[in-house]
């Protein structure tokens, strides 16, 4: 497992690539999801179009995410919403996707979840070049990764029987993601009066030492 973020608080992020830090990343989001009603039981498996970040505090994972790439199979949005990614592939789209996503909400979940995604971000767009980032979420959570994140709703919901639960198909450019980062990250929640989650995002500078960190180890 390579640590990727690591502080005085005991606070780390790892990109895990073992069976047994897939585990406790599988336990959290088994967790998370019967906590919310979602069915299924998840099991993150070793696949080389796929990534796993996860959040630790003083050694219990406490967040996690996905990243899958496109390949030739595609990626698990394609199982409910295909034809809609398709549309994008044929403008000549580079698409990727987060999954998985689970926090606990006994930790500290908000800089978790918003270091997740900035990592994720600096893995698809300085690593593997994508361009689109789409993610399936439920109804209930849509508006938090549309007024926060600035992801766009595609179509309407449909049954997800992944969780057997309604989802809604949201994408963002990372052309439009690299802009916030510049204009917000590292700025924190009081720092603005327009709400953003990306005030929660590492600042430019740290950025760009964490893009040459992860080039030189990947």
């Amino acid at each position: 497992m390579q640590d990727l973020i690591t502080d005085e608080t005991h606070f780390k992020i790892r990109m895990i690539d073992t069976a047994e830090g897939r585990s406790k990343a599988s336990l959290l989001i088994n967790k998370m999801y019967a906590w919310r009603g979602y069915a299924g039981t998840h099991k993150l498996t070793d696949d080389p179009n796929r990534i796993t970040l996860t959040a630790s505090d003083k050694g219990d994972v406490v967040g996690t995410l996905t990243i899958g790439l496109d390949s030739p199979a595609g990626i698990l949005a394609d199982e409910i919403f295909k034809e809609e990614i398709d549309r994008y592939r044929a403008q000549g789209a580079r698409v990727c996707e987060m999954t998985k996503l689970a926090f606990d909400l006994a930790g500290p979940s908000q800089a978790s979840m918003a270091s997740l995604f900035h990592l994720s971000v600096i893995h698809v767009r300085d690593i593997y070049q994508c361009t689109h980032i789409f993610i399936e979420v439920n109804p209930r959570h849509r508006r938090f990764y549309e007024r926060m994140l600035g992801f766009q709703r595609i179509g309407e919901a449909k049954m997800n029987p992944r969780v057997n639960a309604p989802a809604y198909l949201l994408c963002v450019e990372l052309d439009y993601v690299t802009e916030q980062i510049q204009q917000h990250g590292g700025k924190g929640t009081g720092a603005t009066a327009e709400r953003s989650f990306y005030n929660l995002f590492f600042s430019p500078r740290e950025e760009t030492g964490l893009i040459n960190r992860i080039k030189n180890n990947t």
